[in-house]
């Protein structure tokens, strides 16, 4: 171990740190002195560039990646009675809109290599019941989308992407954002790319970008924004029961400058996964990350998974152990199917979703982000491999 990083031992690498440069600084204390702090013509600049850079007709701005999922099956029509097919490796959101709606959510296993929604399981967890498909591009990589598309029109299913982890993500020649009936995405402190709370709600339809955005705001009219401007009225119709979903601008503000160099951001995540990919490979203790061939991944995580019958520890203390050297780190996730809402409350067991709950036992999510230094790099690596030689099986 070189003397640089033998030094990062009394430092913290945390699991994830924001790219915020000047740009963005400067940005938001413009608007803090523009009069126009909530949803206004920074919202409206960041919606259009953003539908722009993701091929998409329409994009809605909204305060979290929770509320636009919440909003797209709303405008889907989802409720009471239905089922929505889901992966059970996902974060929580993913599941509550569904019952948000009074719908079912129906957990899905996942592939045991991408870790995303195994369309196999997705065609034999179909009912008479079932409405719509919500699909998770794990880590940044996208999921099987074409066939994921062709099941879903041959059962007449609609599909809506979560997308938290998916920007800049291409699923061949298309950038996630356009494929699926809806596409969210999250702009949450850690994510590829900030606003520090807030997401983006995009579609190529007319009318679900219309319920959308109306819903979005209290039910009422489109562009409801603009009574405060110049150009409004103080004028108002209240169409349907709405939520208060509404991006500000202090949050667009930091966005725009996030999306103006999303592909810089991303290219130094790649080259850390790459490293740590080169860095892993003769290591017999560790699996690293499968990226299928047709696809960008954005690398929002950098998950690895443990080969336990190899290993002395389980991954609860392999975790202990680097978070004791300073490393932060991170499990993506515990699958929906093991928490006690969805064991309790829809009878589900751990071993229902076998490979989800095999992988669950072995995945960390190491630290990832562009301002990580090579030094730190190196320290994550060069930890991960002591620690896994130290307590191989004998």
């Amino acid at each position: 171990m070189n003397p640089k990083t033998t030094a990062l031992k009394q430092h913290s690498i945390p699991f994830f740190k924001p790219s915020i440069g000047e740009e963005e600084i400067q940005s938001v204390v413009e608007t803090l002195r523009s009069g126009w702090l909530t949803t206004g013509p920074k919202v409206k600049q960041f919606e259009e560039l953003f539908a722009d850079r993701v091929n998409a007709e329409h994009a809605i701005a909204t305060n979290s990646c929770t509320s636009a999922l919440h909003l797209a099956l709303e405008a889907l029509g989802i409720a009471e009675g239905d089922e929505v097919l889901i992966p059970s490796m996902t974060f929580a959101s993913t599941g509550e809109v569904v019952i948000f709606q009074g719908a079912r959510p129906v957990l899905v296993d996942i592939e045991p290599d991408t870790l995303n929604i195994d369309p196999k399981d997705i065609e034999r967890k179909i009912t008479s019941k079932t409405k719509a498909i919500i699909v998770v591009h794990y880590g940044g990589q996208p999921c099987e989308m074409d066939r994921i598309l062709k099941i879903a029109s041959q059962n007449n299913l609609r599909v809506v992407e979560d997308a938290a982890h998916a920007i800049p993500s291409r699923y061949g020649d298309q950038p996630i954002g356009s494929i699926g009936d809806i596409t969210c995405f999250s702009f949450y402190a850690n994510k590829t790319l900030t606003t520090g709370e807030g997401g983006m709600v995009t579609t190529n339809r007319q009318e679900l970008a219309d319920r959308m955005r109306i819903m979005s705001l209290h039910g009422i009219s489109k562009d409801a924004w603009k009574r405060f401007s110049a150009e409004g009225s103080w004028y108002y119709e209240i169409l349907a029961p709405g939520f208060k979903y509404n991006m500000t601008d202090i949050a667009a503000s930091l966005g725009l400058h996030q999306l103006a160099k999303c592909d810089e951001l991303w290219k130094r995540r790649q080259r850390i996964a790459m490293k740590y990919d080169e860095s892993f490979a003769d290591c017999n203790f560790v699996i690293t990350p499968t990226v299928e061939l047709n696809v960008q991944m954005s690398w929002h995580l950098y998950v690895i998974q443990l080969k336990l019958e190899s290993l002395a520890i389980d991954r609860n203390e392999f975790i202990k152990e680097l978070n004791a050297t300073g490393i932060g780190t991170s499990v993506h996730y515990t699958p929906l199917h093991m928490h006690p809402l969805y064991r309790e409350q829809y009878s589900y067991r751990p071993d229902d979703l076998p490979v989800a709950h095999d992988v669950y036992r072995r995945i960390i999510s190491l630290p990832i982000y562009p301002g990580m230094s090579d030094d730190e790099i190196n320290y994550v690596i060069e930890t991960v491999r002591r620690i896994a030689n130290e307590h191989r099986q004998a």
